[in-house]
């Protein structure tokens, strides 16, 4: 009787959610109850019911289990998971046509139908999410934002070994492909069958736009070329940016660069990450303004942020990506050896790119080319311009798009030893990680420090870290001689 009645208010959802209507409640209810393993249903009271979805899909879970139809292993359950959700989700056409007829009366209003879809099927893993360690920290540069990433389950042994035993399987060639939408998942890669993927006509290419699962911002989401092709940063890049934003206002979008070390986690599918989240980045005032001879209706500047960044503004995109071209094809050759900036290594390997980022600024449009240099040397065989190995204990992962803007995705492991270092700074029992120690003796001359202020002073420590970390992905230095050597470049302008 009990799981009758959640199935029943389960398919009551999935009725509201577009995709069915009332004559498909039997079919519904037989379908949920044949994947759950449950061979009959009891009459059940039709009293309308408000509980959520997660709750109702809890419950199915449950008794999938108590059936056997699947055991504790992660990746079942979230095939499963993902089976019941699709049932909350309406077709990828009838969802497009929503999404359209939503757009008719604004941008935004599409955007929030989709989002709120996302979250409502489990897509978007809000309970996940919501796991996440975040704090802000006060820096010369504004408040940056630091994220300890709890969201995506660790795997347990059992699952491991799993996956290692499965079958190789290529298909989809990666997670960004469009064949992932509706894709049943398998032990080693993720359940998509709830997943769902708006078309978008970008200048006579599809394109498509989708939420991340495991979001690290407000509405976080992935806009992908259906062509499954390598990243690459082009004068087309910038122009297609730039029609993304006059397509959703009220985003921003940006790129990760398309080279190694200070590219993204994932290059071989072109992509773009956009959202409704004003990042510490686009709250920084340009430093020092400059003239871009050939372009007079373009404001150009240094903004005030530690890796070096050119920001651009005009009313009009035409110009806009002509001057954004110029300077990316003059940094791509450019070198400067007295601050270690050098374009090519001596077999003619090219090192410099760009991560642009663009939003809309009140009337204006607005670009901000971060400048990248992915070489390594002797002294830092990780990058040059890749957070060094005293910050490393912190973070040693690529500096992608996200962290670019200010925002720290930091490895879970930190959860566990920052509450190691906090006790180890109040002389209480720890176990103290040995790659802590130098950081954590240096926190502990600080006389402020007691059982009351240790967990805000070990954050603000991270946070200082990160702002180092950012400061060596800058390739021109804060300091007098780095700055003068920005100069140099953007004398060549």
């Amino acid at each position: 009787m009990v799981i009758s009645q959640t199935i029943y208010e389960f398919t009551t959802l999935a009725i509201a959610s577009g995709g069915w209507m009332e004559m498909d409640r039997i079919y519904l209810q037989n379908r949920v109850a044949a994947l759950i393993g449950e061979e009959a249903l009891a009459p059940v009271s039709a009293e309308k019911h408000a509980r959520p979805s997660l709750e109702l899909l809890d419950e199915l879970i449950k008794k999938a289990k108590e059936n056997q139809v699947i055991t504790d292993n992660q990746a079942e359950v979230e095939i499963l998971e993902a089976q019941l959700m699709d049932f909350l989700t309406p077709p990828p056409s009838v969802v497009n046509a929503f999404f359209a007829q939503h757009y008719s009366k604004s941008p935004q209003e599409a955007t929030n139908y989709f989002y709120e879809l996302s979250k409502a099927n489990d897509y978007i893993k809000t309970r996940a999410i919501a796991k996440n360690i975040i704090f802000p920290v006060g820096t010369e540069y504004g408040e940056l934002e630091i994220t300890i990433n709890l969201s995506k389950p660790e795997k347990d042994p059992k699952q491991i070994a799993a996956e290692r035993n499965a079958a190789k399987v290529d298909y989809p060639k990666c997670m960004l492909c469009m064949e992932n939408e509706g894709y049943k998942g398998r032990l080693n890669y993720p359940a998509r069958t709830n997943h769902r993927i708006i078309r978008m006509n970008l200048d006579g290419e599809s394109w498509g736009f989708q939420y991340s699962p495991y979001a690290y911002y407000n509405e976080h989401s992935i806009i992908l070329s259906e062509e499954h092709r390598p990243m690459k940063i082009s004068k087309t890049t910038f122009a297609r940016l730039l029609r993304i934003i006059e397509v959703l206002p009220h985003y921003f979008v940006g790129s990760n660069a398309d080279l190694p070390i200070v590219g993204g986690s994932i290059l071989s599918h072109d992509h773009y990450q956009a959202g409704a989240h004003e990042f510490p980045m686009a709250k920084a005032e340009m430093a020092a303004e400059f003239t871009l001879k050939k372009f007079p209706a373009v404001r150009a500047g240094i903004v005030k942020w530690p890796m070096s960044v050119i920001r651009l503004q005009a009313t009009e995109q035409t110009e806009l990506v002509e001057a954004a071209t110029e300077i990316f094809e003059k940094w791509q050759t450019y070198s400067d050896e007295s601050v270690e900036v050098s374009a090519f290594s001596a077999d003619g390997t090219p090192h410099h790119t760009i991560t642009p980022i663009a939003r809309r600024n009140k009337d204006l449009f607005e670009l901000d080319l971060v400048l990248r240099d992915n070489n390594v040397s002797e002294e830092h065989p990780d990058g040059i311009f890749h957070p060094h190995k005293d910050v490393q204990h912190i973070k040693k992962e690529n500096i992608g798009l996200i962290e670019v803007m200010g925002l720290a995705v930091l490895p879970p492991r930190l959860e566990k030893e920052l509450i190691e270092v906090e006790r180890y700074l109040v002389d209480e029992d720890n176990q103290l990680a040995e790659y802590h120690r130098e950081w954590a003796d240096g926190l502990k001359q600080k006389k402020s420090v007691n059982k009351e202020t240790v967990k805000q002073v070990v954050q603000e420590a991270v946070g200082r870290v990160f702002e180092r970390v950012l400061l060596d992905a800058g390739v021109f230095k804060r300091t007098k001689e780095g700055q003068e050597a920005f100069q140099r470049f953007i004398e060549t302008l």
